[in-house]
């Protein structure tokens, strides 16, 4: 799974200008960026996204200009192997290869940066397939191994239940990360903008929340507030769903009962076992901030693994 939300924003403010649309179609070893990633290229030469995280992507401009100018697509490889490749600065080990299209009806249409924002903005993905002969993007699968094809998720999304002082960290290391970010308390007192500047929030209850922004396999919902009344509604919601990391903070103990609670409510064994408690992963911890860290690494490595 590629992050290529920067690539994707760029088309939408860049609409009606020439572009090349840059693809890392495959990978060998320790490759920077993975199979799927974008660099989208200007016709000024500017650019959104990364293909290498700064090897290539110098060679690689050059090679959008052309393509922008020519029409036609061009695929190139770099490698350790390749003197070329020392020269653009892949020194990593890996290889890789990428396909470079012109934004055009042969090559990647313009009209697919709006099915890919439709499906993301209803919360599930897409999948776009290009024939690797003729360079051209569609909807239409291709017949096994003649093709690339790329799946788009959902914008990554955190849903925060408890506005605590955890949740504070972790919405500051959630904006780094450039995740989609609410808090969700209905304590009116703990759940204010000078507490979560910049932070969306919302004081309903927090089932109704929840269910409220769909959560999916690009979402994460973790429950802070140690109060089963506000924080066993959410993980509720979150369960009926296809959410993509479900943790609740407390103790071993805690969760225990949480967990009978749950069964009460008609929850099953497997259900259950979708709840990462403790959340987070375990680097001994001290203190709030440390602790959001702790959650917001068990939730990227949940939703990496899910993708």
């Amino acid at each position: 799974m590629a992050d290529n939300d920067s690539a994707l924003a760029a088309f939408a403010n860049w609409q009606g200008a020439p572009m090349a649309l840059a693809t890392v179609i495959s990978t060998w070893g320790s490759a920077p960026r993975p199979r799927g990633s974008h660099m989208l290229v200007h016709g000024d030469g500017r650019m959104e996204g990364s293909i290498s995280g700064g090897c290539v992507e110098g060679d690689v401009l050059a090679l959008a200009a052309g393509v922008i100018t020519s029409g036609r697509s061009e695929r190139r490889r770099y490698g350790v192997a390749d003197g070329e490749a020392w020269e653009v600065g892949l020194p990593c080990g890996g290889t890789i290869e990428i396909l470079v299209q012109p934004i055009a009806d042969d090559g990647f249409p313009a009209a697919l940066f709006e099915t890919i924002e439709a499906a993301r903005r209803e919360g599930h993905g897409v999948t776009i397939h290009t024939d690797l002969t003729t360079g051209q993007s569609g909807l239409t699968p291709l017949a096994e191994g003649s093709g690339f094809a790329n799946h788009y998720t959902a914008p990554r999304q955190l849903l925060i239940v408890g506005a605590v002082q955890i949740a504070q960290s972790l919405a500051k290391i959630a904006e780094a990360l450039g995740i989609e970010t609410t808090v969700i308390d209905p304590r009116e007192r703990f759940l204010t903008p000078e507490r979560f500047p910049g932070v969306t929030l919302d004081d309903r209850w927090p089932d109704e929340a929840v269910a409220a922004r769909r959560p999916g396999p690009s979402t994460a919902v973790v429950t802070l507030s140690h109060d089963p009344k506000i924080d066993d509604p959410a993980l509720i919601a979150a369960l009926a769903t296809s959410t993509g990391y479900i943790a609740a903070l407390g103790s071993r103990r805690s969760h225990a009962a949480r967990l009978e609670r749950l069964t009460m409510y008609g929850l099953g064994a497997a259900d259950l076992a979708r709840i990462d408690a403790p959340a987070g992963i375990d680097i001994g911890a001290l203190g709030a901030a440390e602790i959001a860290l702790s959650v917001a690494a068990g939730m990227i490595k949940a939703l990496h693994d899910r993708g």
